[in-house]
């Protein structure tokens, strides 16, 4: 009897461990789905902060803020290198410790780290220590790690976690800061174009105006404030001809009126760029094609009327030529002198397109598509068109 309650007594026990085992699995497998999914969570708000309309500097502040937030980071720090400098892009700790996080690159303790392409940890085991590279403070963080960032192989900068307890990251699982880090790389990998594009918009000599980079960097910011706008291309038709029957000089000139012109007409809201030679870009935020064709035609008109006169030259001859050819040369200079008479000013001819951009379509793929029409449509075509 004693043998039967044993044998059952065991099998309970035996029952209850394969019931704890199958149960502690699940709970494993749970909380590693739990993890994906907070994981999956992180990278949708990271993807989330890139597709904002907002500069990269935003951006990169941004996905900081979530690494904080979602990873209960106490401190978070992303400092980039263009080859050249060193630049503190996100971080939430005091400013008056950004030079030393800005220069931690020079700390013999991490410059391994970033030759081998390794992360770095440091702590502390009492509060009368500090860590290596705090200069003007000792309590604010007592355990840190370093991680250096590459793209394609190619350093450009670290990412930088505080934590004010020590032995803060003894159990952290690396895993999960190595994935957020990689996802870091992939963010500014990201927001590069943007960044290039940001950087790559300059002032046109003739024309005063922001060049066609513009357009798709900080221009955009203002333009997808709205959820319809229009996009208007128009071409100096005769510029080449200006600039073959007077001089470049005049055709230089020419740019200059124009943009001088429509420029002083235009609201602050609106974009005018120089696109490309001969072809200009405006921009009507938040205005309908409908609401522009009155005033398109009103800088149109007034635009033409400018008149660009060619200053005269004076012509030098020489005694060594023959009278006949000396004769010759000045019945010639007085056919041509009167025929400048005749036209000795240019003006510029405009030809007009308009077409409507929607938010969050591709706008070169409206500019560029203006500028086919205007590259195809006759020379001597003087209108405004809508596509």
């Amino acid at each position: 009897m004693v043998l039967v309650v044993i044998i059952v007594l065991v099998v309970i026990v035996i029952t209850l461990m394969v019931y704890n085992m199958s149960i502690h699995n699940k709970i494993k497998a749970f909380n590693n789905i739990n993890e994906k999914i907070n994981n999956l969570n992180v990278l949708q708000d990271f993807m989330n902060a890139i597709g904002e309309n907002i500069s990269v500097d935003e951006k990169i502040k941004k996905v900081n803020e979530i690494l904080v937030d979602r990873f209960g980071i106490k401190y978070s720090t992303i400092v980039v290198f263009d080859g050249a400098e060193y630049e503190l892009k996100a971080t939430n700790v005091e400013e008056k410790h950004w030079e030393t996080l800005k220069n931690l690159h020079t700390e013999d303790i991490f410059k391994e780290s970033i030759v081998n392409s390794t992360s770095k940890y440091i702590t502390i085991d009492s509060d009368e220590e500090k860590l290596p590279y705090q200069k003007m403070e000792f309590g604010r963080a007592k355990s840190a790690m370093f991680f250096p960032l590459y793209i394609d192989n190619v350093y450009i900068g670290y990412w930088f976690i505080e934590s004010g307890e020590k032995h803060a990251y003894d159990n952290m699982d690396t895993a999960i800061l190595d994935v957020v880090k990689d996802n870091i790389v992939a963010i500014l990998k990201t927001v590069n174009y943007q960044s290039t594009m940001e950087n790559i918009p300059r002032d046109d000599l003739f024309s005063g105006l922001k060049s066609a980079e513009y357009l798709y960097g900080s221009a955009k910011k203002i333009i997808d404030k709205y959820e319809i706008s229009t996009v208007c291309m128009f071409k100096i038709v005769n510029l080449p001809e200006i600039n073959n029957t007077f001089s470049r000089e005049v055709g230089n000139k020419i740019i200059t009126e124009v943009s001088k012109t429509i420029k002083t007409s235009l609201s602050n809201e609106y974009i005018f760029v120089r696109y490309m030679g001969p072809k200009f870009v405006i921009v009507f935020s938040g205005v309908e094609p409908e609401s522009v064709i009155g005033f398109i035609t009103d800088i149109k008109k007034y635009a033409e009327q400018i008149k660009i006169e060619e200053k005269s030259k004076t012509k030098k001859t020489t005694r060594k030529k023959k009278s006949e050819e000396t004769e010759k040369s000045n019945n010639d200079e007085e056919k041509s002198v009167s025929k400048k008479n005749k036209n000795n000013s240019a003006s510029p001819k405009l030809n007009f397109v308009v077409s409507t951009y929607y938010k969050g379509t591709a706008l070169d793929g409206v500019t560029k598509k203006l500028e086919e029409y205007l590259d195809n449509a006759p020379n001597n075509e003087s209108n405004i068109n809508y596509v």
